[in-house]
């Protein structure tokens, strides 16, 4: 087995908790269900937002809507980069897999689509 990363990013409505929350668990599912991710093969998720997001933690809503207790969370502050995209949570899921780079579907929702539209199918 290989160690692969799935990368994904959605934007937030709003900074309250409730949206963080919705993003935050539409995103992991949508993860989950594109890959065939199973939890027990996950090995760390880094999540990042942009600075204008700040009510919540992304991981608080992962282990409250997903069996990850025994899973790394980490999270962080995305780069300032003047002209990025603002109001956006980025995640990178870490995981033990037989699959090649090439069948890791990546995913991006709402406006963050932008960001990696070639990696879209």
């Amino acid at each position: 087995m290989n160690s692969r990363g799935i990368r994904g990013a959605i934007t937030v409505e709003n900074d309250t908790p409730e949206n963080i929350e919705k993003a935050t668990v539409e995103l992991f599912s949508k993860i989950i269900e594109l890959n065939d991710l199973k939890l027990e093969d996950v090995s760390h998720i880094i999540f990042t937002m942009t600075k204008d997001l700040k009510t919540a933690y992304p991981a608080k809503f992962l282990r409250k809507h997903f069996d990850t207790a025994l899973i790394p969370l980490m999270c962080m502050a995305e780069l300032d980069i003047e002209g990025s995209l603002q109001k956006c949570l980025r995640l990178l899921v870490v995981f033990n897999t037989p699959k090649t780079q090439a069948e890791i579907q990546h995913v991006y929702l709402g406006g963050a689509r932008v960001l990696r539209s070639d990696l879209l199918k």
